[in-house]
């Protein structure tokens, strides 16, 4: 992030001295920043909070014993840098204690931190007390909270500066212009980020965040899918809110509308949205979609998932299951390989964990059976291959010759950036190959398939000059 510079933004690295980074156990729901502890010790010690901030990071050191701050270690056995001393320290001494059950030691360790347990928590044990003691002394959505207040500028400020990445059409048309504005009485323009299940089986709310104008329970609205091209009908639904919510924590309050800078949930559209789309007023028909998010990781970690019931009767609540997964988060890719098992795919172990929780407490009581992570590799291609390799079909009449080249630059993103891919229109797929990345046009219409698992940025592509016709 230091590398990246955008006059605009301004300075765009995160500092722990400044509180924009938090450090956090996602899988156990638990997360601080400096600012935690430097408000603690500052109380505490009577000092500066801003003081105490700088000095959890960096080259300081604390010796207990001297009761000094150096900047550089005096070599002593008890002279620690200060985010050691003071942060780590702490937190794993906590750690230590729940796990070893040693409530003795505890109970008077947390009175000292302000942390006061409910007496049905107090009889928990290990790993459950840990998670309960560390949520209820450095819960994640507080520090997240703290941050979003203190760093994250304004949708008012920041969409002066942002429309030009958040819209695709023309910079000057009266959506880009009720973006830029943050205007409330503009038309709506409402992008939705993922979709939450809802306490009815199989229904999801719709979330996301309206940009300019302003969505209401009843409203009709505009349904621009991922898929969908300005002038085209495809992937394009005209469907009623049926209600609008907004979250506060773990509630929900059911409101009539909502206006631009803020966020909502909407029940009624699960059934034409599986993770994202831009929504509008029914009538702005020269709309163009706000651009799809990017994600910076690929679900590169996968597992084979099954039931644990011989029987298979738990099937069909896993079908359901992985079906509620993909549309909940917006990371995860669920498929089901040719031998009929079902594969789940991740950003990664921890991910891949959360994802799993998550699935069991979508199927219910049903149980499940999660193979090992495996970290899927894949080769690529760098320049042409030095021959022709030919394979025979089973029955000797066929034969098929195949090499391998690479891609022109630019291809690949193209692909993943969803420009290019095999539900386009083979036209307009033509032009693009041709006009952007110098394809022959006959070649361009003779693209077999995308890879891997049919929407990969890999190709196979026909390149006879003849073919006959066996009979």
């Amino acid at each position: 992030m230091a590398t990246y510079e955008d006059p605009l933004l301004g300075d765009v690295q995160v500092y722990p001295e400044k509180g924009t980074v938090a450090f956090s156990a996602g899988l156990h729901g638990w997360a601080f920043t400096l600012t935690n502890f430097a408000k603690m010790y500052a109380s505490k010690f009577g000092v500066d909070e801003g003081k105490m901030m700088e000095r959890l990071w960096g080259e300081n050191f604390f010796d207990p014993a001297t009761r000094k701050w150096t900047t550089k270690n005096t070599g002593s056995a008890t002279c620690k840098r200060g985010f050691v001393q003071f942060c780590y320290e702490p937190i794993r001494k906590i750690i230590e204690t729940c796990m070893n059950d040693q409530k003795e030691k505890l109970w008077p360790m947390l009175e000292k931190l302000g942390v006061y347990m409910k007496p049905e928590e107090k009889e928990l044990l290990a790993k459950p007390l840990m998670k309960r003691v560390m949520q209820t002394w450095l819960l994640a959505s507080t520090a997240l909270l703290e941050m979003m207040i203190f760093h994250l500028p304004s949708p008012y400020t920041a969409q002066r500066y942002r429309v030009e990445n958040l819209y695709e059409g023309p910079l000057d048309d009266k959506y880009a212009t009720a973006i830029r504005n943050c205007d409330p009485e503009g038309p709506l323009m409402l992008y939705v980020s993922k979709m939450i299940p809802a306490s009815d089986k199989g229904r999801s709310f719709a979330f996301g965040r309206v940009f300019s104008g302003k969505v209401s329970t009843g409203m009709k609205v505009r349904i621009m899918g991922p898929n969908y091209v300005p002038g085209e009908k495809k992937d394009l639904f005209v469907k009623s809110v049926q209600r609008t919510v907004i979250w506060m924590g773990k509630n929900q309050e059911t409101v009539e509308d909502v206006p631009c800078g803020n966020t909502v949930a909407m029940f009624g559209l699960d059934q034409f949205i599986t993770k994202n789309a831009t929504l509008t007023n029914e009538k702005e028909v020269d709309a163009h979609p706000l651009r799809a998010m990017k994600f910076s990781v690929s679900p590169v970690v996968r597992v084979a998932v099954q039931c644990k019931s011989a029987s298979g009767s738990d099937l069909p609540k896993l079908v359901e299951g992985l079906k509620r997964l993909a549309k909940s988060d917006p990371l995860v890719v669920c498929t089901m390989e040719e031998s009929g098992e079902h594969i789940v795919a991740g950003a990664g172990e921890l991910h891949i964990e959360i994802c799993m929780k998550d699935l069991q407490d979508f199927m219910g009581a049903a149980d499940i059976k999660v193979s090992d992570p495996v970290v899927s590799l894949r080769e690529t291609v760098l320049e042409r291959s030095c021959r022709t390799v030919m394979s025979k079909s089973p029955n000797k009449h066929n034969r098929l010759y195949m090499e391998a080249r690479p891609m022109e630059d630019g291809l690949a993103e193209a692909i993943d950036d969803g420009r290019v891919g095999p539900s386009d229109d083979p036209k307009i797929r033509s032009k693009i190959l041709a006009e952007e990345f110098g394809w022959d046009k006959d070649l361009a219409k003779k693209i077999w398939a995308f890879g891997p698992d049919t929407t990969g940025p890999n190709m196979v592509v026909e390149m006879c000059k003849r073919g006959a016709i066996l009979e």
